[in-house]
């Protein structure tokens, strides 16, 4: 039996993820973030279900540190977060990572809250 097994486990089974509305001009944080093929990818990984930084490198064969980076500025930008731990094989906690966002819906002019 592996420590993993042993340790407690703080994964949801589903996370509730909304629509996000970005403005064109007001949210370029969201856009310099997605920019990057990588950025892509590991949301992309995660539409699949959430997933520790060490995973997702394996997936994608780069480094850990290159999918923190990335995991770091999706979690700035308001598209991913930290949904709970897991406990590797030698007993490390791990961060697992989710998406929060649904769907993204660009917003090209000034938003109307007057209907």
């Amino acid at each position: 039996m592996s420590v993993s097994e042993l340790l407690p486990e703080s994964v949801p089974n589903e996370i509730d993820r909304s629509v996000q509305t970005v403005g064109l001009t007001t949210d370029e944080t969201v856009f310099e973030t997605l920019s990057t093929d990588t950025a892509r990818q590991i949301v992309s990984l995660l539409d699949d279900g959430p997933q520790t930084a060490s995973a997702i490198a394996t997936e994608m064969q780069i480094s850990v540190q290159n999918v923190c980076y990335h995991l770091d500025r999706l979690q700035t930008a308001g598209l991913i977060d930290a949904v709970g731990t897991r406990h590797s094989s030698k007993g490390k906690e791990m961060t697992v990572y989710g998406l929060i966002t649904e769907s993204i819906v660009l917003q090209l002019g000034e938003q109307n809250t007057a209907q």
